[in-house]
């Protein structure tokens, strides 16, 4: 989508494209030190590292337009490898519902990249209904600690993770949305055992996470006891609107274009086919639609609110974008992405087409389900109430 951009906003662009290029990763370079060099340097830019948090705890305070530019160029360059969990969904929890000690404690060291977080959220029995969770924390007589036991599952990058942020249940006497606790723990320590668990695509980034008899201070504590319900529910809508990829998105459809233009179909290519073309014009128009959706979060953000309900619909479409365009990579690449898992023949697209279309078919269920998020759009954007 074409967005008029200001004198200011034009020479944002500028000084953006400007620093990616000065800093990108060369050949040869020791990439870990490459990476804490840049988000230093990042840093330095007057919050650019943390470009999402607020300007009271450093971030840039850009405007909309700023952000969607942002959003826009990062799609397109080499940024250094990052996890979400810490910097993207605990920080904004410690920021609304931490205590001061809390955020001091823990927030620069989130902000400096030396802590890896992950989130214990999912388990077994409760995956899409999450307040179904079962992992219990009980509260020491003298009240110091919480003892916390259960099972974890589908936990992403378990594996390298020193600390994780944990829904505990620490009361069932009530609704199953009551009760639940926010606790934070380290991963390295005795009653924690990490299983791996590989995806269709053939990758490990997932784990189941056993936790048995593990202690954990009530300082680590996030919020009130049993008040977690309000907390995971905000963190999960700054999880969506991440995980819909908007503008990667964009970049991904236009790569499939070009690559779609390089299958002959006789005397002409695959995106000269009218069948085929309008597979992508179709895709194209609710890619734009997903944009402006996502333009008005920023809005809504950057005038202080809280992502409300529009990140279910950004999640919900963007996920599904984001899986047609495997889908029509897999079909551009034809018979020749059947090969994905050994040696690549055909278009050089189709094994990696393959690949990513068996990994994308988790992406309309971590983060809340599609069907949950219909279930959200149905009672707060457009206010249906539950039949009895």
């Amino acid at each position: 989508m074409d967005i008029e951009l200001s004198t200011e906003d034009l020479a944002f662009r500028d000084e953006v494209r400007a620093f990616f290029s000065e800093n990108e990763y060369k050949p040869g370079e020791d990439y870990n030190q490459w990476r804490l060099d840049w988000f230093a340097k990042a840093r330095e830019k007057g919050g650019w590292d943390i470009p999402k948090w607020p300007t009271d705890f450093g971030g840039p305070g850009w405007s909309p337009t700023q952000h969607y530019i942002w959003e826009q160029e990062t799609a397109v360059v080499n940024l250094p490898w990052d996890m979400p969990f810490g910097i993207g969904m605990l920080a904004p929890v410690l920021m609304a519902y931490g205590n001061k000690e809390q955020q001091e404690r823990f927030l620069p060291d989130i902000r400096a990249r030396k802590v890896n977080w992950c989130q214990g959220y999912s388990e077994p029995g409760a995956g899409s209904d999450l307040a179904a969770l079962k992992t219990k924390a009980v509260l020491s007589e003298d009240g110091s600690h919480y003892t916390v036991n259960g099972t974890k599952m589908w936990t992403t990058m378990a594996q390298i993770a020193d600390w994780i942020f944990c829904l505990t249940r620490t009361d069932d006497s009530g609704i199953k949305q009551q009760g639940i606790t926010f606790l934070l723990f380290p991963m390295n320590q005795q009653g924690i055992e990490i299983k791996p668990i590989i995806t269709l695509g053939g990758a490990h980034t997932i784990n189941t996470v056993f936790i048995t008899d593990v202690k954990v201070p009530v300082e680590n504590r996030i919020g009130e006891e049993g008040k977690a319900w309000t907390y995971a529910k905000g963190l999960l809508q700054h999880e969506r609107t991440g995980l819909a990829g908007i503008s990667r998105s964009i970049i991904a459809l236009e790569k499939l274009k070009n690559q779609a233009g390089t299958v002959k179909r006789g005397n002409a290519t695959l995106m000269d086919e009218p069948g085929f073309r309008a597979k992508v014009a179709e895709l194209e128009v609710d890619l734009m639609a997903a944009e402006f959706t996502e333009l008005r979060s920023l809005a809504s953000a950057s005038a202080g609110a809280a992502p409300g309900p529009e990140s279910s619909i950004l999640k919900l479409k963007g996920t599904e974008i984001q899986q047609r365009i495997q889908k029509l990579t897999v079909e551009a690449g034809g018979i020749y992405s059947a090969a994905w898992g050994a040696k690549p023949v055909g278009p050089s697209f189709a094994k990696g087409g393959m690949g990513g279309y068996l990994a994308s078919r988790a992406y309309t269920i971590y983060g809340g389900a599609s069907e949950v998020q219909k279930d959200v759009i149905a009672k707060n954007v457009l206010g249906l109430k539950r039949s009895r």
